[in-house]
């Protein structure tokens, strides 16, 4: 049996987890969170990662974003502690380990930059960004030098959903029955993706790798839809005094660029999602991962759903090593670009 490496999975490092149950918040919307055992124990961890035979994490810091816990110093410093908490467990247990992407103090950006320069001389394989900063969208002008020091460091982004029970309809005060995660994790992904292909960030960054969580969300699914109403119809059906909300001059076509996004496999175990992400983004840009630990069996069930869909799909055998491993590990080494930390600029 050849390793598995799931590619999403989010941790509480112990000094991390300590700190937040000292916050006020870890009885409110903390406490499903501080609840999951999985997300800070490591030896029940270790437990349920020993039920796969050869399977290993990357880790990813947990949910909810930093940003949305504390603000200033507090903000940076419990960044800090998280990314210093995933560097250590990756030291202490490479053999269950092999990388982590970090966190970033996204409030502020001259000490984002610093920290992705800190956490690059840590090994990290890049960082995790939520699609939104507290309701600033992520193409906004404020972000570019940080993704512009994670590209000249190239680094990958970890680019993960967040969304609140906002109402479905302005009529009501809040989202019913979870839609606002049930469907409205994949639709932050999805516009978050859209922001940042029209803001041209990929003809800024061609070689900027970004993950998208759950398969690149919509993306798949209406790439019909993204070729004729995004390709041929582009401005169509916005009126001339809007014309300030179309995009600028790109130069590639649109479909190109959804194209240039990686995916994982992050879908709850969905066999024909999975063949239509695969089909979409091609084995090369499709990375196996779970979500573990978001399941009602603290992780297990995500991943043994995942690895049964990829089996259902009868894929050869060199596809298959690409998936499970040899895509995420090219991008954990940086194999094709270089070798250590870049030299600060």
């Amino acid at each position: 049996m050849s390793e598995r490496i799931d590619a999403w999975t989010h941790i509480f490092p112990p000094a991390f987890f300590a700190r937040l149950q000292t916050m006020a918040s870890a009885t409110g919307p903390l406490r499903r969170w501080l609840e999951l055992k999985s997300l800070y124990d490591l030896d029940h961890r270790f437990r349920l990662m020993d039920g796969f035979e050869g399977y290993k994490q990357l880790l990813t810091p947990s949910m909810p974003p930093i940003e949305e816990l504390v603000e200033g110093a507090q903000a940076i410093d419990l960044t800090r502690l998280m990314n210093d908490g995933l560097a250590e467990l990756v030291d202490r247990h490479p053999d269950r380990f092999p990388g982590f992407a970090a966190a970033l103090p996204m409030h502020n950006i001259e000490a984002a930059v610093d920290e992705i320069a800190r956490v690059d001389a840590m090994g990290a394989a890049g960082v995790q960004l939520p699609s939104h900063i507290r309701g600033i969208p992520l193409d906004h002008a404020r972000f570019i030098p940080v993704f512009d020091e994670i590209a000249r460091r190239r680094l990958a982004i970890w680019l993960h959903p967040v969304r609140g029970p906002v109402p479905d309809y302005p009529t009501e005060e809040k989202s019913r029955y979870e839609i606002w995660w049930c469907f409205g994790w994949p639709y932050e992904s999805s516009v978050a993706m859209a922001r940042l292909v029209f803001s041209g960030l990929f003809d800024r960054h061609p070689d900027l790798k970004i993950i998208t969580h759950h398969m690149g969300a919509m993306i798949p699914y209406f790439a019909g839809r993204i070729e004729q109403g995004w390709g041929l119809e582009m401005g169509s059906r916005t009126p001339p005094a809007d014309a300030n909300l179309l995009p600028g001059k790109l130069n590639r076509s649109v479909e190109d660029y959804f194209r240039m996004f990686y995916a994982d496999t992050a879908l709850s175990g969905a066999e024909g999602a999975t063949r239509c992400g695969l089909e979409y983004f091609g084995e090369g840009k499709v990375l196996f991962a779970s979500d573990f630990p978001f399941d009602a069996e603290g992780g297990s069930y995500l991943v043994r759903e995942t690895i049964k869909a990829l089996d259902n799909l009868g894929l050869a055998d060199p596809v298959r090593r690409r998936i499970d491993s040899e895509n995420i590990l090219a991008i954990i080494r940086r194999d094709t670009t270089r070798h250590g930390p870049v030299a600060p600029a």
